[in-house]
């Protein structure tokens, strides 16, 4: 209680003595921070605001850069409409890119073919003389009823005699044709295959892929997944012009000589191989036919 009265201000003291007491009991001011001491104490307020402040955090979606948004995903809605736009881009560009790829590996094997086939009949000269000379072409044959008589065998003795020993036939086949007649399919190392009428074998068939699917599908074909050829060197008339003294060459029996004549055919599957053999083994962009395996 002494003490306590000491402090308070005694009667005739007045208002100045006891302001004094109570400015004597406050804490003594700071100094201001000057000169080296002002970089201190800035450097101090950083840590200090550093060190208080929330700590940035990165989602795998911001890896390289940070931003304050909390929106790290897409809604239902937004993956719904990206995945319609990219099914309806691929569903306009899909059956374009299939098909460039179809024509591109029927222009291949077509042009293979056509090589293959005339080196063999070149290579085939040399050793059993020129082909007015060979054994080989059997023309049609028809019975009493005016009917073809099946010679795939004959065919294919004359073949295995003459051209068969230079190519590379990894597998022959016996088959039948789309109405039911015996024929022999002769399997190449890339997929394709070729076979001979069932009644002659001046008539070729070339098939890029799929033979056998090509011959199911009963229709004519030709020009879309069958491509007819034609050797016949010997026979020199009109309708036969454009075959006499050639190796195997696209169908070209009884043409006129027309360029518009092997389009408007190859409508209905006459002379397409022609028609692509003349574009530079390509599909011609106006091509009449859709090529499919």
């Amino acid at each position: 209680m002494a003490d306590a009265a000491a402090t308070l201000p005694q009667r005739g003291e007045g208002i100045s003595n006891y302001n004094q007491i109570i400015y004597n009991n406050q804490p003594s001011p700071q100094p201001s921070p000057t000169g080296e001491e002002v970089s201190n104490y800035k450097m101090l307020k950083q840590v200090q605001h550093d060190t208080n402040s929330s700590k940035r955090t990165y989602s795998p979606i911001h890896l390289f850069s940070y931003s304050p948004c909390k929106r790290c995903a897409f809604t239902l809605a937004e993956v719904l409409i990206t995945l319609g736009i990219i099914g309806v881009v691929a569903a306009l560009t899909m059956p374009a890119l299939i098909q460039n790829y179809t024509n591109s590996v029927a222009e291949a094997r077509l042009k293979k073919f056509y090589s293959i086939m005339n080196q063999a009949i070149l290579q085939s000269i040399v050793d059993n003389g020129e082909v007015e000379s060979w054994s080989y072409f059997n023309n049609d044959v028809r019975d009493d009823e005016g009917n073809y008589v099946n010679q795939a065998d004959k065919n294919d003795e004359s073949f295995q005699k003459y051209l068969a020993p230079y190519l590379k036939i990894i597998h022959k086949k016996e088959a039948k044709d789309a109405d039911g007649n015996k024929i022999y399919l002769y399997f190449l190392a890339d997929g394709s295959a070729f076979s001979f009428q069932f009644h002659e074998n001046r008539d070729i068939r070339f098939y890029p892929k799929n033979p056998e699917k090509c011959i199911a599908r009963g229709a004519d074909t030709r020009g879309i997944c069958q491509f007819p050829f034609v050797f016949y060197p010997i026979a020199n008339s009109a309708s036969w012009k454009y075959h006499y003294k050639k190796g195997m060459e696209p169908s070209l029996y009884n043409w006129d000589g027309n360029e518009e004549t092997l389009y408007n055919e190859c409508k209905s599957g006459g002379y397409c191989s022609a028609l692509i053999q003349r574009n530079g083994w390509k599909i011609p962009k106006n091509y009449p036919r859709r090529i499919s395996f």
